[in-house]
């Protein structure tokens, strides 16, 4: 069985695209891999209780701010490559959709919100793995107070109706329901929001200059390299990954 832990990244006009995706993780990793991010935080904070002032946040880190404010950039870039190491290390298996906000609200005379369509895609491309798998899974999600009962509804119907409206997708692999929490109550959904945070900001074209950029976009790309990460590209790609 895998658990799915899943975020999501905000739509900005600086930025037209909205990620959404996670990582999967094989239950007889779990602990091994908690232990493992145990450590990073108890090393960078002196604790690893689940509380704000101890979560591993992507944006926070990169910008020095929250938490964050007063370590020194060298100790904040390493939390990624920590991250990094384990994700690659454990070759754990990330997936993601991409939509570009824009193209997706242009090609639809009533486009769906990119939250319910990026998760419906999300949920696809998870069945589709655990198909090739033979596995069964459930999803966690960051807590997001406006999405969470209509994601939950459409996850049921989903199931319901055997299918999803976009592809007519079987979900039949995910188990049970969509779980929410808050992101610094789950240190799996922290690491899925650091993979996240590099993606946004790497996948766009982003032009790097400072040092701390460029070594990030370095860890990203090894990231990449390393472990199985499948990313869709919505609308270029309609039914498929990269």
């Amino acid at each position: 069985m895998y658990l799915v832990y899943f975020d999501e990244t905000k739509f900005e006009t600086s930025n037209p695209f909205f990620y959404i995706g996670g990582i999967l993780i094989k239950d007889n990793l779990l602990s091994f891999i908690e232990t493992e991010v145990i450590t990073i935080q108890e090393k960078f904070f002196g604790s690893s209780l689940l509380t704000k002032d101890n979560e591993l946040h992507g944006k926070l880190i990169f910008q020095g701010k929250g938490p964050y404010r007063k370590r020194k950039l060298s100790e904040r870039i390493q939390l990624f490559q920590d991250v990094a190491n384990i994700i690659i290390g454990y070759k754990i298996p990330v997936i993601m959709i991409r939509i570009d906000v824009i193209a997706h609200k242009n090609k639809y005379r009533y486009p769906a919100k990119e939250y319910e369509w990026g998760l419906q895609l999300f949920l696809e491309r998870v069945a589709d793995f655990l198909e090739q798998h033979q596995e069964i899974g459930i999803v966690f999600g960051d807590y997001e107070k406006d999405e969470i009962t209509k994601a939950v509804i459409n996850f049921s119907q989903f199931k319901s109706d055997g299918k999803t409206p976009l592809a007519g997708r079987s979900l039949s692999l995910l188990k049970d329901t969509i779980y929410f929490t808050q992101s610094h109550h789950s240190r799996f959904l922290q690491m899925a929001d650091m993979v996240l945070y590099m993606a946004n900001r790497y996948e766009n074209g982003h032009n790097t200059k400072t040092w701390h950029d460029k070594k990030l976009k370095e860890i990203w790309g090894e990231t990449k390299e390393k472990t199985d990460i499948k990313i869709q590209y919505w609308p270029n790609q309609i039914q498929s990954w990269s």
